[in-house]
C-alpha cells in the first residue's frame, strides 16, 4: 500500500500561449495570477471587474513528476483526483484519462499501465466555465439568481462563485483539492460505513466494509476503536475467497456519549478499519466520531407539526446561523481561519450551522472542528434558487455525487441533516416559477430529484440522517413550503419585507432556518477595499461592496426608525451593526421564549467570503461584529429576556440546559441618570429545558409622555451571587431618549493570562463599544448595556508582545451617545 501526494509547486498557462507560469496545486487559475502580480487582488475597490477575463479563457495545468520502483510493484496504481473545478480533461504522459464535470466528485482512473519508473508528466486542461455554459443558455436559459452570472445551474460547482447578493462573480477555475497516486495489491476498500447501535445504555460501533478485488484470496477485515483515554478495542471478520464484503462489530466499553456544545462533552474515539492478507496489510480508513442517537422528531401538536432534534433522547433548541463558503477562493482558506469561525460559532453558544446549498460541501477539517466543537450541520446538497437541468446526463452526474458526498460525510457525529436545497421549493411554489418557459417539464425534473433521488439516495447510504427536500419546506410537495404549522422556514418579511423588527413576533415558525439583518463590516475591513474618499454610503466602491439591491438605503431607512443619523462614517458602521443586532436579538429571544413552538433559530449568516456589507456576524478578516457579541448573549444557556407593549414589560427566562435552574430575577424602573422609580425582584426555578414567564409588569402609572424618553427598565439575571446577564428596556426610540454623556470610567488590570476591564457609568450608557486600536482584539461582551451606577467586567486573553499600559493607552470606550 503506496501513496504518493502531487500537490504542491505545477505549472499552468492560458492555452494557446507559450510561457510557463509557476502554480500552486491546490489553487486556482485566480489565486495563481495573483501570486504573480499578474491580475490585481478582486476584492479591492472594483477590481472584481477587471479580472472577469479570467473565467472567459482556457486554462492548463503541467506537472512532471517521478515515480518509485515502489509504487510500481503495486499491481493496481490510481491517479485520484478530489476536486477539479470544474470542465476538466486529464492526461497522463500523453493519454488521456478522461474528461471531468463535477467540482464535488472525486475523480479516479487505474494509470499502472501508464506510468514509467522515473519522471512522468501529467496535464489537466481547463476549458472556459462561461465560453462553455453560454450556448447552452442561448438554447434552453434557466432561471437563477439575478445577482449571479447567467448559466451557472449548468455546471456543478459552487453557485454562490457565480455572485450572490452577498458575494463577487468570480468563479474559481483549477485543481482545487488534493491530487495523488495510490498503489494498492490484491484488494482494496472500495467503501466503508460505520453506524452505532444503542440500547439501555449500551453502544455498539459496526463497520460494512466493500472490497474491490483483483485476486481470489482470503482476506481479514480489521476494525479498531480507541477511546478518548486511549483505551483500545479490536474486532475481525475474515472475508473468503469469494466475498467482496463483511462487517467487524465491537460493543464499546464504558460507552461516552457526545453532545452537542452547551449539553455536555464532546468525547471523540478514533476507529481504524484495515484490510489485510495475512501479515499484509492492503488498504486503511480512518476515522473519529462521536457517540450519541440523533433524531427529528415531528409529532402532531397544539400549533401543528413539530420539527425538533433530538440528541441522546433529548430534545434541544437549535441555536445557530448559516454557513457560506469562507473565501470567494476556497483553497486560501488557512486552518487558523477556519477554526476562529467554528471556535466563535461555539464561544456564542451556537449548536449548529446550516451549510448552505448555495455553496459546496465542505473539506475534511470543517467537519473535524464541528465533531471537536459540538456544533450540528444542517448538510444542504448544493443547489439553490436556480432551476436545473433535466437530462439524464446531468441527473447521473447528480446522482454519483451525491452518493459520494453522503458515503464521505454519514459517519459525521455533527451530521443532523440532509437537506435537498436552498428556497427552490418555494420558487415553484410561490416565486413565479410555474411562469417560467417549459415549466412542467422543469417541475417534473424538480420532483424527481428532491422527492426521489436524493430521498432514496440517503436512505440507502446513510439511513441513519433524516432527509428533509428543500429549506423552507411543509414536507407536503410545494404546498404551503414557507408556512408556520409545520417544518422549516425562513423569514424576510424584516429586510426584504420592509417590516418593522417587531414583525418576528407575528411568525410562529417551528424552526426558522434563515433570518437576518445587514451592515456594514468593521471600519478595518473596509479600508482593505475602500479608500477613505470612498467612505460613504452611496459611494460608487461601498455600493460596489453591496449586492443587495438598495442594500445600503436599506440599512438607513431602518436606521433612521431607531438611530439619530450619525455625525461621521466611523460613526456609521457602529450604529449599523448595533442596529444588526438589534434585530436580530428580537427574533431569537421571542422563538427561545416561545420554545413549545420553536424549536431552532438559524440566523442568515455566520461568516463572508470577501469585505462587504451583509448579514454576516463574523466579517471575511474574522472580525466579530456586534451581533455575534449579541449572540453570545442572546443563545446563553440560560436566557433573561424582555417583551414590551406600550408601558407594559414581561419578564421570560429560557433554559436551555438538562438541568433546572436556580435564578434570581431583579428588576428597576429608573431614570438615565439611575434614580429609582420602582424595583422588584424574584427567586425563580425553571424547568430544563424549558422557558416560562417571570412577571408581568405594569408601568402605566410611573411611566408617560412626559418621561418616556427619559426612563428605562434595567432587569438583571443572577446565579449564585454573580450578575449572569444585564438588559435595558427603553419605553422610547433610541432616537429619542433624551442621553447625556455616561461619564464612562475604566480601569484596566491583569488576571491570570487575560486583561481586565471595569467600566462604570453615571448614565445609562447604550451599547458601549471597547477598541483597542491595533488589535483585532476578542472581549468577554462588548456592545452592552451599561445603567448608572453599574460595573461591568471585561476580559480578553493578553495581547503577546503588549504591556498593561501600552493596553490602557490603545484602548477606546464608546457608547451609543458618542455617535450622534
Amino acid at each position: 500500500m503506496h501513496t504518493q501526494s502531487l500537490a504542491g509547486r505545477w505549472q499552468f498557462r492560458e492555452c494557446g500561449t507559450e510561457g510557463w507560469l509557476p502554480a500552486r496545486v491546490p489553487g486556482s487559475v485566480q489565486t495563481d495570477l495573483m501570486a504573480l502580480d499578474r491580475i490585481p487582488d478582486p476584492f479591492v475597490a472594483d477590481n472584481e471587474l477587471h479580472v472577469q477575463w479570467v473565467a472567459e479563457r482556457d486554462w492548463e495545468y503541467w506537472l512532471a513528476f517521478q515515480v518509485n520502483a515502489e509504487m510500481l510493484a503495486e499491481e493496481h496504481v490510481f491517479l485520484v483526483c478530489d476536486g477539479l473545478d470544474t470542465l476538466a480533461d486529464v492526461a497522463l504522459n500523453g493519454q488521456v484519462l478522461g474528461h471531468a464535470e463535477n467540482a464535488f466528485r472525486q475523480y479516479r482512473w487505474n494509470v499502472k499501465a501508464l506510468l514509467a519508473e522515473g519522471e512522468n508528466e501529467l496535464l489537466v486542461s481547463f476549458p472556459s466555465p462561461m465560453a462553455t455554459i453560454r450556448p447552452r443558455v442561448e438554447k434552453q436559459p434557466l432561471h437563477n439568481p439575478r445577482h449571479s452570472l447567467p448559466g451557472g445551474p449548468y455546471l456543478r460547482k459552487a453557485p454562490c462563485q457565480f455572485g450572490w447578493d452577498w458575494g463577487p462573480k468570480l468563479p474559481p477555475i483549477g485543481i482545487w483539492k488534493d491530487v495523488r497516486l495510490e498503489g494498492r495489491t490484491t484488494a482494496r476498500l472500495d467503501d466503508v460505513h460505520l453506524r452505532q447501535q444503542h440500547a439501555e445504555g449500551k453502544v455498539a460501533v459496526s463497520a460494512r466494509a466493500s472490497v474491490e478485488r483483483w485476486t481470489d484470496a482470503d482476506l481479514c477485515l480489521e476494525l479498531c476503536l480507541t477511546g478518548p483515554a486511549g483505551q483500545e478495542q479490536e474486532a475481525g471478520v475474515k472475508l473468503a475467497a469469494d466475498e467482496t464484503g463483511g462487517t467487524a462489530t465491537i460493543d464499546v466499553a464504558d460507552p461516552q456519549l457526545w453532545w452537542p456544545n452547551g449539553l455536555g462533552p464532546q468525547p471523540l474515539y478514533e476507529v481504524e478499519v484495515n484490510l489485510r492478507q495475512d501479515d499484509a496489510l492492503l488498504d486503511r480508513r480512518t476515522f473519529k466520531i462521536g457517540l450519541r442517537t440523533l433524531e427529528l422528531r415531528q409529532a402532531p401538536d397544539e400549533s401543528g407539526t413539530s420539527f425538533t432534534f433530538a440528541v441522546n433522547g433529548v430534545p434541544i433548541f437549535a441555536k445557530g446561523a448559516n454557513w457560506i463558503p469562507a473565501d470567494s477562493f476556497p483553497t486560501r482558506i488557512s486552518d487558523a481561519h477556519l477554526e476562529h469561525l467554528i471556535r466563535s460559532a461555539a464561544e456564542a453558544h451556537m449548536n449548529m450551522l446550516r451549510v448552505w446549498g448555495g455553496g459546496f460541501y465542505e473539506e475534511e477539517r470543517f467537519y473535524d472542528l464541528c465533531d471537536r466543537y459540538g456544533i450540528l450541520v444542517w448538510q444542504d446538497f448544493c443547489f439553490s434558487c436556480s432551476v436545473y437541468p433535466d437530462d439524464e446526463a446531468f441527473v447521473e452526474n447528480v446522482r454519483v455525487e451525491a452518493a459520494e458526498n453522503v458515503r464521505r460525510l454519514r459517519h459525521r457525529t455533527s451530521l443532523a441533516l440532509w437537506c435537498g436545497n436552498n428556497e427552490m421549493e418555494v420558487g415553484w411554489a410561490g416565486w413565479g416559477w410555474k411562469n417560467l418557459p417549459e415549466s412542467e417539464r422543469f417541475r417534473k425534473g424538480y420532483d424527481r430529484m428532491f422527492h426521489h433521488l436524493l430521498p432514496e439516495i440517503c436512505a440507502a447510504e446513510d439511513p441513519d440522517t433524516p432527509y428533509w427536500p428543500s429549506s423552507p419546506s411543509s414536507n407536503t410537495p410545494f404546498v404551503d413550503p414557507d408556512g408556520v404549522q409545520a417544518g422549516d422556514t425562513h423569514n424576510w418579511m424584516v429586510w426584504h419585507g420592509n417590516k418593522p423588527f417587531e414583525a418576528y413576533r407575528e411568525h410562529d415558525s417551528r424552526f426558522v432556518s434563515e433570518f437576518g439583518f445587514q451592515s456594514l463590516p468593521p471600519l478595518e475591513t473596509i479600508r482593505t477595499c475602500a479608500d477613505e474618499a470612498d467612505w460613504n454610503m452611496t459611494s460608487y466602491i461601498l455600493e460596489h461592496h453591496q449586492r443587495n439591491e438598495a442594500g445600503n438605503g436599506k440599512i438607513v431607512t431602518y436606521m433612521t426608525d431607531h438611530f439619530r443619523m450619525p455625525r461621521d462614517f466611523p460613526s456609521l458602521v457602529y450604529v449599523t451593526q448595533v442596529l444588526q443586532a438589534e434585530c436580530v436579538r428580537t427574533g431569537v429571544e421571542y422563538w427561545r421564549r416561545n420554545r413549545h413552538r420553536t424549536s431552532g433559530a438559524l440566523y442568515w449568516q455566520l461568516n463572508d467570503c470577501w469585505p462587504v456589507a451583509s448579514w454576516a456576524s463574523l466579517d471575511y478578516f474574522w472580525r466579530w461584529k456586534a451581533l455575534h457579541y449579541a449572540a453570545r448573549r442572546f443563545y446563553a444557556p440560560v436566557l433573561l429576556s424582555a417583551e414590551r407593549e406600550n408601558t407594559a414589560v414581561t419578564l421570560f427566562l429560557t433554559n436551555d440546559t438538562t438541568c433546572k435552574q436556580q435564578c434570581t430575577v431583579r428588576w428597576s424602573l429608573e431614570m438615565l441618570d439611575g434614580k429609582v422609580l420602582a424595583d422588584g425582584g424574584a427567586a425563580v426555578t425553571v424547568p430544563a429545558p424549558g422557558a416560562t414567564q417571570v412577571d408581568a409588569l405594569d408601568f402605566s402609572e410611573q411611566v408617560d409622555a412626559q418621561n418616556r424618553r427619559q426612563v428605562v427598565l434595567v432587569y438583571e439575571l443572577w446565579q449564585e451571587d454573580e450578575r449572569v446577564s444585564l438588559g435595558v428596556v427603553p419605553f422610547a426610540p433610541d432616537k429619542h431618549l433624551e442621553l447625556a454623556d455616561p461619564e464612562l470610567h475604566y480601569t484596566t488590570g491583569e488576571k491570570d493570562e487575560a486583561i481586565t476591564i471595569d467600566v462604570t457609568a453615571q448614565r445609562l450608557a447604550r451599547f458601549v463599544w471597547l477598541e483597542i486600536e491595533g488589535v483585532d482584539a476578542i472581549f468577554s461582551d462588548n456592545y452592552f448595556d451599561l445603567p448608572a451606577g453599574r460595573t461591568t467586567k471585561v476580559t480578553l486573553p493578553k495581547i503577546e508582545g503588549w504591556a498593561l499600559d501600552r493596553v490602557r493607552k490603545a484602548l477606546h470606550v464608546r457608547s451609543l451617545v458618542d455617535s450622534f
